[in-house]
């Protein structure tokens, strides 16, 4: 007798955003499998509420794109807090996935510069492709406006004048 799907626990609202690029400032853009066509850096919300932050950035990299932080050629340290928080209003798309009456998450946002022509694995229930794109024609790709700020930012957080 086939057994009735677990339900899956709300979603904490609380997340990360990663934008992962290059010392040249070429950004990883993913494209969402649930929505063809919106673009975005790796995104995760915490899987229990102590969760830090860093860490769920590691997991979030590692599951979306096959990234390792810590493996040879991505230290720990090439993983920078950039000690930002987005506070905005979720997509009523996406409200379903959390419990009732969420109507914002907080977002973390961090940096990781990797080498260039690192292999990217996505996800394939998560993400259809992948693009490595400079900085401004990534952040004008990008669906979510906290997302295409943070990649404006890119430059002056590595302190490269472009």
């Amino acid at each position: 007798m086939p057994t009735a799907p677990v339900p899956r626990p709300p979603k904490i609202p609380t997340s990360v955003l990663v934008v992962i690029h290059t010392a040249a400032l070429d950004v990883l853009l993913i494209e969402r499998a649930d929505k063809p066509g919106f673009w975005q850096s790796v995104t995760g919300s915490m899987d229990f509420v102590d969760e830090p932050p860093r860490a769920t950035c590691i997991r979030e990299v590692a599951e979306e794109t096959g990234i390792v932080v810590g493996s040879p050629g991505v230290p720990p340290s090439a993983l920078v807090d950039w000690d930002l928080r987005n506070v905005y209003e979720i997509y009523p798309m996406w409200r379903h996935r959390y419990g009732p009456g969420v109507t914002q998450n907080t977002e973390h946002v961090f940096g990781l510069q990797v080498p260039a022509g690192i292999p990217v694995t996505l996800a394939p229930r998560e993400h259809l492709q992948h693009v490595w794109l400079p900085w401004q024609e990534a952040a004008g790709r990008c669906f979510s406006r906290s997302n295409a700020e943070a990649i404006r930012a890119l430059p002056a957080r590595c302190g490269a004048a472009r």
